[in-house]
């Protein structure tokens, strides 16, 4: 599958696990799908045939794509539901992530460093806008862990999804953010650690800089009032 059709695959699969699609509603049309990720009529029908392998989505002739009935999760991850869940969830990911970081510093492809940067610019461009910043926050962890080079660690952090970034009220309330302005800096530079580590073929570091960023975020959460 070409990487503009797995980003398609991926919005469409959330917009459909999430509910923002209910089972029986209609994609959007070919048309629409062309114009909203700027790709393809190719690209479009590879990604909806993929949605119909996954059982997501049924078509038929000369009326569309319908989404079906989610199935019920395997994977034994529940849903984030509360506080308590938000900050377990944090811990989880920060023995994870932080050994996924270390291995990607010491097995990342020069395409996957690639990947890892573009995730990052990607992530400083869309500043503080909630609804783009999470997703482009998701695609550089979920980057790093591919460049573990462990394809468990990568499935695990794509099976969590965008939920598993949990916003402080810090970045959703702009009461809050006028308190304390330098928030988003202090994200982005954390994150460029994470890269320096990775770039420069440091597990170690690679390892620290997960550990702080994720711990940080953790105490931001914890401090910020989490809404969600």
């Amino acid at each position: 599958m070409s990487g503009l059709a797995y980003q398609i695959v991926e919005e469409l699969k959330q917009r459909i696990l999430s509910g923002a699609i209910a089972p029986g509603d209609k994609l959007p049309g070919e048309n629409s799908l062309v114009e909203e990720f700027g790709v393809s009529r190719t690209v479009v029908r590879e990604a909806v045939s993929r949605l119909q392998a996954a059982g997501l989505v049924e078509t038929f002739q000369g009326r569309g794509s319908f989404v079906l009935e989610v199935p019920e999760r395997t994977s034994g991850l529940r849903e984030v539901r509360s506080h308590r869940d938000v900050l377990e969830l944090m811990e989880f990911r920060i023995g994870v992530e932080s050994e996924a970081a270390a291995l990607a510093a010491d097995r990342r492809t020069a395409h996957q460093l690639k990947g890892i940067e573009r995730a990052l610019d990607a992530f400083r461009r869309v500043g503080d806008n909630p609804a783009q910043s999470v997703e482009a926050d998701f695609a550089f962890h979920l980057k790093v862990a591919v460049a573990s080079g462990n394809r468990f660690y990568g499935d695990l952090i794509n099976d969590l999804g965008p939920m598993m970034i949990m916003l402080p009220r810090t970045r959703l309330d702009p009461a809050y953010e006028m308190s304390d302005p330098d928030h988003l800096t202090r994200v982005v530079h954390e994150h460029e650690n994470i890269h320096a580590a990775i770039a420069r073929s440091d597990p170690e570091a690679a390892r620290a800089a997960a550990r702080v960023h994720l711990a940080n975020t953790r105490h931001r959460l914890t401090s910020g009032q989490y809404s969600g």
